[in-house]
C-alpha cells in the first residue's frame, strides 16, 4: 500500500508548479522524505538549482534547525538538455528567477546560495553534508567531479541522489566510474532517472548486490538514449513504442 500523501508535500507541488525545471512529482516526492529525514543540526547540499524547483521542494521538507545550501554558478550555460553554452546575462535572469522564486514561497531565509560553479564551491560550505542532491553539469568530467569530490563529503549514513542517472551518457559514465563497484556508496534505487544511494560501508556479497542492482538499469539506459536520439531526428512516433510520452527528453 502506497505511504499517504502528506498534506505539506502536497502544498509544495502547488508551490513549485510554475516552477521551471525538471523534476517530476514522485522525485519530488523521494526529495521531500529524503530531506525531511535530516535531524536538526545537518545539512542539505544541491548541486544545480536552476530556478529552484527542486531547492524549494528540499527547503519546505528540512525540519528546523537544517542547513539547505544551494549551488548554482548561474552562468546561462548547463540550463537543460543540449544547452551547455550560454550567456551571463541569461545567467543572471535565472538567478533573479530563482531569488524571486524562493522569496514567493517562502523558503529564501532557509537556503544558503552559491553562485559558483560546484568545483569551487567547497570552501564555501564547511562540514559534511548528511543529504547530497546532485543535478549538476552531465557531460562526464564535471558529473564525475561532483560525484567524486561531493561525495567524499556525504556522512556515513547519508545520502546521495543524482538526477538524469542512466539516462543521460555524461552522468551515467560518470556513474559507473566512480559507483559501480564502490565500497562506500551501495545503490538503492530510482525513481525514473533518480537514483539514490546510501553512504556506507561495503563487502563482499554486499558489494556485489549493489553492483549488479546498478548493471540491471543499462537496458533502460539504453532505451532512454534511443528516446532521446528519435527525438533529435524528429520521429517522435517511434517514441511512443518505447513507451515515452510528449515531447521532451526523459528524466
Amino acid at each position: 500500500m502506497a505511504e499517504p500523501v502528506p498534506p505539506a508535500f502536497t502544498e509544495a507541488l502547488h508551490a513549485v508548479a510554475g516552477v521551471d525545471g525538471w523534476l517530476t512529482d514522485d522525485q519530488a516526492r523521494r526529495l521531500w522524505d529524503a530531506a525531511g529525514a535530516v535531524a536538526s543540526g545537518g545539512r542539505i547540499v544541491e548541486i544545480g538549482s536552476h530556478h529552484g524547483r527542486s531547492t524549494i521542494v528540499l527547503a519546505r521538507a528540512a525540519q528546523p534547525g537544517v542547513e539547505v545550501v544551494a549551488i548554482d554558478p548561474h552562468a546561462g550555460s548547463d540550463r537543460g538538455p543540449r544547452e551547455i553554452h550560454g550567456e551571463l546575462d541569461t545567467g543572471d535572469q535565472d538567478e533573479h528567477t530563482f531569488r524571486d522564486n524562493l522569496t514567493r514561497t517562502g523558503v529564501e531565509d532557509r537556503v544558503h546560495h552559491v553562485r559558483l560553479p560546484s568545483q569551487d564551491a567547497g570552501s564555501a560550505v564547511g562540514g559534511n553534508a548528511d543529504l547530497l542532491y546532485i543535478d549538476g553539469a552531465h557531460r562526464f568530467v564535471p558529473a564525475r567531479a561532483d560525484i567524486m569530490h561531493w561525495g567524499r563529503r556525504v556522512a556515513d549514513g547519508g545520502t546521495m541522489l543524482i538526477h538524469d542517472s542512466f539516462c543521460s551518457v555524461g552522468v551515467t559514465a560518470a556513474i559507473v566510474d566512480q559507483l559501480l563497484g564502490s565500497n562506500r556508496f551501495e545503490y538503492v534505487g530510482r525513481v525514473g532517472t533518480l537514483a539514490e544511494y546510501r553512504r556506507t560501508s561495503l563487502r563482499g556479497r554486499d558489494r556485489l548486490a549493489s553492483t549488479s542492482r546498478q548493471l540491471r538499469q543499462l537496458p533502460w539506459f539504453a532505451r532512454n538514449v534511443l528516446v532521446k536520439i528519435l527525438l533529435v531526428l524528429h520521429l517522435r512516433p517511434l517514441t511512443r513504442l518505447l513507451g515515452h510520452r510528449g515531447g521532451e527528453w526523459p528524466y
